[in-house]
């Protein structure tokens, strides 16, 4: 197995499960002989994002028996690296305001549900593009009255300017980019400076990662990532997508099945060795 720099990225808005043990050890496996295991903390999401779950993360990993290189890279500590990739966007005009709430988008969906641009995407129906035509006057009347907006990107625009593009992933081989599935997707928010699409995609780049490791429900997310990796001159790592781990009904483990947890695990005096296996 070639040496790769891989990484480990949660999200601080819950105690670890065992499905975390799974991808956490995969990605360290994965590293091969003399490569790179990082951490990351993607921590982007303030509102839920807590010290208490992030110190666990810690104590968690550690006694599974993993190591990893430091500084650990905090999403938090680079807004400004995120809002700057916003702006360059913005410049080459491939970003605009959406002001729909998620009801104004649920409405609209529901209105045009036998109209032909309806289209159903990865994460759901794609949205519609209530707010791609605004003229300026009126994105910046809305902006100047206060109202919550989306930073979007112009997928068609974007695509068309990037050309075909492909990625390499470890099981299913060589795969062609198809971002326009995702329709016009969210990149920016004005309470969160960055999407998990943007900010993953830039931190991969910055931490120099060779093979992405995730669980398979994000395989589709990489037709977006590869897209920004074009659009930003980025290089494009190897990915590798590994399989879900489950419980014994059958579904697939969440923060919020305290029973799962890594902390519960070892509270109840199991190996460490058997977890996440």
């Amino acid at each position: 197995m070639a040496a790769e720099t891989t990484r480990f990225a949660p999200s601080p808005t819950g105690f670890l499960h065992a499905g975390h043990a799974f991808s956490a050890r995969f990605a360290a496996e994965k590293a091969g002989v003399g490569g790179r295991f990082l951490l990351r903390i993607e921590d982007i999401d303030r509102t839920r994002c807590r010290p208490e779950f992030e110190t666990a993360i810690f104590t968690d990993l550690a006694w599974l028996g993993l190591s990893w290189e430091t500084p650990v890279r905090r999403q938090s500590e680079h807004f400004d690296t995120y809002k700057s990739a916003l702006a360059d966007l913005e410049r080459r005009g491939l970003l605009y305001p959406c002001f729909c709430t998620r009801a104004d988008i649920q409405r609209e969906i529901a209105g045009a549900a036998s109209a032909p641009h309806l289209h159903m995407g990865p994460e759901g129906p794609v949205y519609p593009g209530t707010c791609r035509h605004l003229s300026k006057a009126e994105q910046q009347r809305r902006k100047d009255e206060g109202t919550p907006y989306a930073l979007r990107l112009r997928m068609d625009e974007a695509a068309n300017g990037a050309g075909p593009l492909t990625w390499r992933d470890q099981t299913r081989g060589e795969q062609k980019a198809t971002p326009e599935i995702f329709g016009d997707v969210v990149l920016g928010r004005k309470d969160t400076p960055a999407s998990y699409h943007l900010a993953v995609t830039l931190d991969d780049a910055v931490q120099g990662i060779t093979l992405v490791t995730r669980g398979e429900d994000l395989f589709a997310a990489t037709h977006v990532h590869r897209l920004l990796q074009a659009l930003f001159a980025l290089p494009v790592p190897a990915y590798a997508h590994h399989r879900l781990r489950v419980d014994r009904e059958g579904k697939k483990f969440s923060k919020r099945d305290n029973a799962a947890t890594i902390q519960a695990l070892r509270e109840k005096g199991v190996d460490p060795r058997r977890v996440g296996v």
